[in-house]
């Protein structure tokens, strides 16, 4: 009898095996070659992430070669895509394990798969992953993910993050008296800017959520960029249920920074309960504000939530800020003319000594120029994933139900097709009328799950650049090594070393 029910429930594993890893993968591949999309063979258990690693790290070992055009980089940032859609076309089907993942850099299928609602959203963290982002927005779904967007877009308002203006412009001018210090007389100065900008939002973001508690703001940064690097190990590998829960050397790093950083956004928590904070503006305050329903019934945000949405808060917002920041400094410094052109619109809109006000921000229209057409070549979340809830219509695909989709941003970005033979060129007179574009450049997402930190962050990045222009010119140190690199979000593999030279009042 014991034999019996071991042999049944080997034969039901088996069975399970033979279903899970062979029968659906082949039929899922079935149906999509009947849709004329086909992709790379699908391996037992692995699927194609082994692949997908090792032409990762092929094109990571390999800077971009000095002759070539600098931006025309999507082979060595997303190598799998590029290679894949060169044999299969723009829309493919892949495995992560025994995942199918369609990959698209199509933007009519982008659109309609970020725009329909019911379908699909975003794709839930593996629980190690989770504890980078937490259970913040970004990583909700249903009837609790629109309560938190509902609060989030509160904090969020235009009129909120002008008030955070005057902050932006005192945390850089600090940033650029210590430069005048480093400079100690010199005609120049040599800066690894992706360091310092990344510093300096850290600085702002701390006086934007906490007010006055700007190095426990910092220190919360330092500790999230210690969790991203580690959850940058645990996102590119499949994971094994319970994984989480054994000891291992990472498992019990990524405890400890955790239980920091709680306990840490805890403390200002208790902090502001005790002070008169209603008209310190924080985003913090925002977070810990009421909500009022169409109801008229008050809605409001738990501890451990208000928690969440500042981790969540602490990666998006200096992540793809500090990024963006970055690159419109290097790409200035590798497009002269275009730095004089921003420099003389600065200089005139904002006076010989004057500084960035929410007012005069709005009249910078070549800045913004120069900061659509980064988005566009640099985008900082270079991809966009969703789960397919239920089996649904994407164009004239079917997608069955469980499918992820890969949305290729950057490699759409770079389109020739969608934006003419200059695409992989740095030209932001495209963005001269900006409604013509707007509708092909989602560096923020699209629909109801576009970032709700927007606001902040290009007011940020205006008003930083603004300060910097007016005060700084700057050009490629001839150290700097141009390598652009994926590392969660878009960043230079090397730094950014360039040479800074004061501008004469």
């Amino acid at each position: 009898m014991v034999v019996f029910f071991i042999s049944v429930f080997v034969f039901l594993l088996v069975l399970r095996f033979v279903y899970s890893y062979i029968w659906i993968p082949w039929r899922i591949q079935s149906h999509f070659k009947n849709c004329c999309v086909t992709g790379p063979c699908y391996r037992i258990f692995t699927g194609n992430s082994g692949e997908v690693s090792r032409l990762t790290a092929e094109a990571k070992s390999k800077p971009i070669p000095s002759g070539d055009n600098p931006h025309e980089f999507v082979q060595r940032v997303a190598p799998h895509y590029h290679e894949w859609s060169l044999v299969y076309g723009k829309t493919f089907l892949y495995w992560f394990g025994s995942k199918p993942v369609v990959a698209t850099s199509d933007p009519k299928l982008i659109r309609e798969a970020l725009t329909t609602s019911g379908s699909f959203d975003r794709v839930g963290h593996n629980p190690l992953s989770k504890l980078l982002y937490a259970q913040g927005l970004p990583g909700l779904r249903g009837d609790q993910w629109s309560f938190h967007r509902r609060i989030a877009i509160q904090a969020f308002t235009m009129e909120k993050v002008k008030r955070w203006v005057p902050q932006m412009v005192t945390s850089t001018m600090v940033l650029l008296e210590k430069w005048e210090e480093m400079r100690n007389g010199e005609e120049e100065i040599e800066l690894e800017i992706h360091r310092e900008i990344h510093s300096l939002s850290a600085d702002i973001l701390s006086r934007t959520a906490f007010g006055n508690s700007v190095e426990e703001g910092k220190r919360i940064f330092a500790l999230q960029e210690c969790m991203m690097r580690l959850f940058y190990l645990v996102r590119r590998t499949i994971y094994i249920p319970g994984f989480r829960f054994l000891p291992t050397k990472t498992n019990r790093e990524i405890w400890r920074i955790e239980k920091q950083i709680r306990s840490t956004i805890m403390k200002l928590i208790e902090n502001n309960k005790t002070k008169a904070t209603e008209k310190s503006g924080t985003l913090l305050q925002a977070f810990m504000s009421p909500y009022i329903n169409q109801n008229g019934q008050e809605e409001k945000l738990g501890i451990e939530e208000v928690i969440d949405e500042c981790k969540t808060f602490y990666f998006a917002a200096k992540e793809t800020t500090g990024d963006l920041m970055t690159w419109v400094l290097v790409l200035l410094s590798m497009h002269q003319e275009w730095q004089d052109i921003a420099r003389e619109e600065v200089i005139r809109v904002l006076g010989p000594t004057g500084f960035p006000t929410p007012d005069n921000l709005q009249e910078l229209k070549t800045l913004s120029m120069i900061i659509s057409e980064t988005l566009r070549l640099y985008p900082p979340a270079m991809t966009l994933n969703r789960d397919t809830l239920k089996t649904a219509k994407l164009g004239s695909l079917e997608i069955p139900e469980g499918t992820q989709l890969y949305l290729s941003v950057i490699a759409m970005h770079h389109d020739k097709e969608t934006w003419g033979n200059d695409a992989e060129e740095f030209n932001p007179r495209r963005f001269e009328d900006s409604r013509k574009q707007s509708a092909l450049l989602v560096p923020f997402g699209l629909g109801p799950r576009t970032c709700v930190g927007q606001n902040l962050g290009l007011v940020e990045a205006k008003t930083v650049l603004a300060t910097i222009l007016r005060h700084y010119s700057f050009k490629l140190s001839p150290s700097y090594v141009h390598a652009p690199v994926l590392f969660v979000t878009l960043q230079p593999q090397n730094g950014a070393h360039l040479l800074f030279s004061k501008i004469s009042s």
